[in-house]
């Protein structure tokens, strides 16, 4: 009481409302919601950026008429934007797996320090220099530019999730398995065609050893091909991820023009 006493209510329930927003970016988004974070340091983190960018703040008329809505609705914010970012990570994450299983790397689980949970061993190594490339093109810094941004044109507590955003997502979620087959289709390609070849190497030579000899050779082609292919694979994600970061703003900004185009998913639409 004494903090709402000195500040007063309304910079209060501005600040509450800034510090749910700003929460969502340490609880949604990649990199930031890295589990070897510590929660300290993420807190941390949210309550300097509440006091950097507390001076552009504001918040809509009545705002603590429905204080306990518009908290949720800032969380949801975050949730709607990180999980879109989610989405292409998942996408490395199903190629990865696929990459695993073919190369007969699908039992070598190892604990994926992102998530908390076991997953392959490549498609582990896979998500961490996605994340490396995420980082090195300013990634992280242009959510803060997102977070920065939508401070001076969407007030606090006046969010809400708007249809566009839910069909981004769905186009979203509906090309990660095609981009994820992309991604993990040469080494599969490969991987069938060793196989026939051993197949056939069986028939006409009974004494062929596939687990002496096949073994070792399909793992060679398999790390051969993804070395080959990585640059590939991070040139794709970081085009899909910058892609989906500038077209943020237009999904979360410019919803209240009936003559604004969206871009959802990959296509292009007119908002009626």
């Amino acid at each position: 009481m004494e903090l709402v006493e000195f500040f007063g209510a309304d910079k209060t329930i501005v600040f509450m409302l800034l510090f749910a927003r700003l929460s969502g970016l340490i609880v949604f988004f990649p990199f930031y919601s890295h589990n070897q974070i510590p929660l300290s340091v993420k807190t941390l983190l949210v309550f300097v950026l509440c006091v950097m960018l507390f001076p552009l703040s504001k918040a809509h008329e009545n705002s603590i008429n429905f204080l306990v809505g518009e908290i949720l609705g800032e969380v949801m914010l975050g949730l709607s934007a990180g999980l879109m970012l989610t989405i292409i990570f998942a996408t490395l994450q199903m190629a990865g797996e696929q990459i695993s299983m073919v190369m007969g790397f699908s039992m070598a689980s190892v604990l994926d320090p992102q998530t908390g949970t076991n997953s392959p061993v490549i498609a582990n190594l896979i998500n961490f220099i996605a994340l490396l490339t995420f980082l090195a093109f300013d990634g992280h810094h242009l959510l803060l530019q997102f977070y920065a941004s939508s401070l001076a044109v969407v007030p606090l507590g006046d969010f809400y999730p708007r249809p566009g955003i839910m069909s981004y997502a769905i186009n979203l979620f509906t090309n990660l398995f095609m981009f994820g087959f992309i991604m993990s289709f040469p080494i599969i390609a490969l991987s069938l065609l060793s196989d026939s070849i051993f197949g056939m190497l069986m028939k006409t030579m009974p004494q062929f050893n596939l687990l002496v000899i096949g073994y070792p050779i399909k793992v060679t082609i398999g790390f051969s091909v993804l070395i080959a292919i990585l640059a590939g694979i991070m040139k794709i994600m970081s085009d899909l991820l910058l892609k989906v970061i500038n077209d943020l703003p237009a999904l979360f900004f410019f919803f209240y023009s009936n003559e604004i185009y969206h871009r959802i998913g990959f296509y292009y639409y007119k908002e009626g």
